[in-house]
């Protein structure tokens, strides 16, 4: 007698690549949540910005600066630099749903790195602006555009950094690893929304 077949549950490729093809836990569905409602924050925030720069004649600093272009070298660099820790905090999720913690924490620790040179370009970008956050709409929106975005970038390496302590402590494995898919979801948006919303308009917008 022929063995009867095993139905086989179909998974959707992107969710199967994002999260694997276990059952979404509450955590994970948290992590979604809370990044739409990050969505809103940011999206709130552009519209702001996007009301201000129609009603004013010029869009530069009122105390005579310039605005911090975003053409030149660094913004472009770590821009670059940003959205590409992407591939190894990805990379660490697959290892560890293949329970390889060795792999997951290297990939980890690059995000780390390089995240924090993100941080660290992004004050240096700050103290050599030229122009206080009261001088004028643009240069109100850039501090907070940039500022929020940085604040989420710190959040995203506090967050990756515990799970990574965590990861040492043999924590995860194949079948117990959510909080790393969830920082993976998270620093994602992290960097698209550097990528396609502010850093084109904070830095190109004329």
């Amino acid at each position: 007698m022929a063995a009867s077949a095993i139905p086989h549950k179909r998974v959707h490729p992107v969710r199967s690549f994002l999260v694997g093809d276990e059952p979404m836990t509450t955590g994970l569905w948290g992590i979604i949540f809370f990044i739409f409602s990050e969505i809103m924050f940011f999206s709130g925030l552009i519209a702001a910005m996007l009301a201000l720069h129609s009603d004013t004649l010029v869009w530069e600093p009122t105390n005579g600066a310039h605005r911090v272009e975003g053409a030149h070298v660094l913004p472009i660099l770590f821009t670059v630099l940003l959205v590409s820790t992407s591939i190894p905090m990805q990379f660490a999720a697959f290892a560890i749903r293949k329970g390889n913690r060795k792999a997951m924490l290297i990939n980890m620790a690059i995000v780390l790195v390089v995240g924090t040179a993100f941080i660290i370009n992004q004050y240096f970008e700050w103290s050599h602006a030229g122009f206080g956050i009261s001088d004028g709409p643009y240069a109100a929106t850039f501090y907070t555009l940039t500022g929020f975005h940085g604040a989420h970038v710190i959040g995203g390496l506090v967050f990756i950094f515990a799970q990574w302590l965590r990861g040492l402590l043999g924590h995860f494995d194949a079948k117990r690893n959510t909080a790393i898919e969830a920082a993976t979801l998270y620093w994602h948006f992290v960097g698209f929304v550097w990528l396609l919303v502010i850093f084109p308009l904070v830095f190109f917008l004329s």
